[in-house]
């Protein structure tokens, strides 16, 4: 029996990088980068405006307070989207919108909060009429403006290759004017639950028979990785139908089976797969849930015997199918959390295999507190729908009790 290490290594050694594609930036959100994005151009492109305000020369704003009223004449308002169309002078002030481009001659903005239109504010000149505010507040150079590149440089590497895209990378690519990007291609993942005890969601439940919850779990989880789920459907036990779905599924790049990799007289899918050309690397994994899993490769395709038990099914997606679909797509980092927390009860466990544990993991008191989530049989789903987390209990750990900080994995 291999143990977890071990497992996950030769799992993450099989694994080939899938190609990669030209994609809308539409669809990019989740994708996984395969391009460096440097920055064509500096973001924001011009000095402008952070607040709604007036802009001005800080010096003719120097001693305004309430007690010592700064009074500016108003030549110009100055829209977003908008050009000044003069040069801004001593004792004036343009009224100027967030967003709006400085204008020549202006090195702050006063906000709109620190004003007041003078009582006196238009008057009638020869030529027209002129406008006036009062100032309240000092500023000094630079105050509410935001500068040209201070978000963005021109050539500088702002997203790097083999990043999962988040919603702020999108805008970051929208403001670069990237309609597109280069990112890795979705895996394609085959699925087959197995078992002349399973129906499906639709169908009514006979004497002795089950629903394929695991078809569900595991398509929702491919889904969540960012891949296509290709549902082969439910398979009996049946040597000839095993290897007829199996088949199905080659022109993926990984299979996923459900069930029938015990050691009963029916649980003929390593059977199946050794005779259609897989190469099997191990099967059982000292864990717990999840013990009875193969793992092999068909040609270029990686093939997953997980366990029937919905949470071993759940629990060997999340630990070795998850990771090798992030190296699959190219992707540098796994971004679920892991923390130490501090054990909230008592835990039996025996020596030997590696623990995963649905628990419910909080913040309190500036520490991460934990506990199970319920009882922990394999073939029990809700603690895990419960669950936020998994407790991770090292194979040469005994019982642990209470207070212990412990090392948890949180799900999602």
């Amino acid at each position: 029996m291999i143990k977890f290490n071990a497992a996950l290594k030769t799992i993450l050694d099989s694994v080939e990088i899938v190609e990669s594609e030209s994609v809308r930036l539409t669809d990019a959100l989740g994708r996984v980068l395969a391009e460096d994005i440097y920055a064509d151009s500096d973001i924001p492109g011009f000095d402008n405006s952070a607040m709604d305000g007036f802009a001005v020369k800080s010096s003719d704003t120097i001693g305004a307070s309430q007690d010592n009223v700064k009074v500016l004449e108003v030549v110009e308002d100055i829209k977003a989207g908008d050009i000044a169309r003069k040069i801004l002078s001593h004792n004036q002030a343009m009224r100027i919108m967030t967003g709006a481009q400085i204008p020549k001659g202006a090195d702050s903005v006063i906000m709109v909060e620190y004003t007041k239109k003078n009582q006196k504010s238009k008057f009638k000149i020869q030529n027209g009429t002129k406008e006036f505010v009062e100032i309240y507040k000092e500023v000094k150079a630079a105050d509410n403006i935001r500068k040209k590149a201070e978000d963005i440089k021109k050539n500088e590497l702002i997203i790097s290759k083999a990043t999962q895209l988040n919603c702020a990378h999108i805008g970051i690519l929208a403001s670069l004017g990237r309609p597109r990007v280069k990112a890795s291609r979705r895996p394609k993942i085959a699925l087959l639950a197995t078992g002349d005890e399973l129906v499906d969601v639709n169908q009514r439940l006979g004497p002795g028979k089950v629903r394929s919850s695991n078809t569900y779990t595991l398509y929702s989880q491919i889904i969540k990785c960012g891949c296509i789920p290709k549902n082969l459907g439910l398979a009996k036990d049946d040597p000839a139908q095993l290897e007829k779905k199996i088949r199905l599924g080659l022109d993926c790049d990984i299979i996923l089976t459900s069930g029938g990799v015990s050691v009963g007289e029916y649980d003929l899918v390593k059977n199946v797969l050794a005779k259609i050309g897989t190469n099997i690397k191990f099967w059982q994994v000292a864990i717990r849930p999840g013990k009875p899993l193969v793992f092999g490769k068909i040609k270029k395709t990686l093939v997953f015997g997980l366990p029937g038990n919905p949470v071993s099914g759940m629990v060997s997606f999340e630990m070795f199918v998850r990771p090798a679909i992030l190296k699959m797509s190219g992707q540098k980092e796994d971004n679920q959390k892991v923390v130490n927390a501090i054990l909230e009860e008592d835990i039996n466990k025996k020596k030997g295999a590696r623990h995963f544990l649905r628990a419910k993991t909080r913040w309190k008191g500036n520490v991460y507190l934990t506990a199970i989530s319920g009882p922990q049989g394999s073939s029990l789903l809700k603690p895990m729908s419960l669950a936020n987390s998994l407790i991770i209990l090292e194979e040469g750990q005994g019982p642990v009790k209470k207070g212990t900080r412990v090392r948890v994995r949180f799900l999602g």
